[in-house]
């Protein structure tokens, strides 16, 4: 879904690469990363690949690459909002009424420990994402506000700097200002959703 938003984002404002490359899927074979991939089974942790995108297409190049870099983090914020708002639901439909039997389910603990970590996972990956280092979609916000010398010496050493990034989050050097983040993120959808009063609880 992360990479998709990218993608249709891009298309939405005049570049059609993603599409040509058949990356205008939620298929995520079409995403995967074989180095990235290995990674997340092997260290917990890994990427997808980058959607293609060609700025020469924008109309607004500034403003959309804007768009197309915050494209990412919203989508995974809809999803923490989705996923938060399916637990609540499904707890406050139990509990009306008085479904105990199955909350004591194994499949109702299941479906809380999947919920769970699936809105917890897109909250970290919205914070995360939006750290202004490349290669991550904040540095994208970041360099079209900075100056062009600047911005080219960034591109340039993406790649060190993201091996940084991932030796970081493998010894857990991160994990604190991304749970919180995090954290903070879910509190605020949290408190969006609890406005509902049938949910507030």
């Amino acid at each position: 879904v992360h990479e998709y938003s990218h993608g249709y984002a891009a298309y939405l404002c005049g570049d059609m690469t993603a599409r040509n490359f058949g990356r205008l899927t939620l298929n995520p074979v079409k995403h995967l990363d074989p180095i990235g991939t290995i990674m997340m089974l092997v260290f917990g942790f890994g990427y997808a690949r980058g959607v293609p995108i060609n700025a020469r297409n924008f109309n607004k190049p500034r403003r959309d690459i804007c768009i197309v870099s915050i494209a990412g983090p919203l989508s995974n914020l809809v999803l923490c909002f989705i996923g938060v708002l399916i637990f609540k639901l499904t707890m406050a439909l139990c509990i009306r009424v008085e479904a105990f039997e199955f909350m004591n389910s194994s499949f109702f603990y299941a479906l809380v420990v999947f919920l769970t970590n699936f809105y917890y996972a897109n909250a970290t990956l919205c914070v995360f994402n939006l750290i202004p280092i490349p290669p991550l979609d904040g540095s994208r916000l970041l360099t079209t506000l900075l100056p062009a010398r600047i911005s080219i010496k960034l591109n340039q050493y993406e790649s060190y700097i993201m091996i940084a990034v991932l030796v970081l989050l493998y010894f857990g050097a991160l994990d604190g200002i991304i749970n919180f983040l995090g954290n903070a993120v879910l509190s605020g959808v949290d408190a969006l959703i609890s406005l509902i009063p049938f949910l507030n609880f």
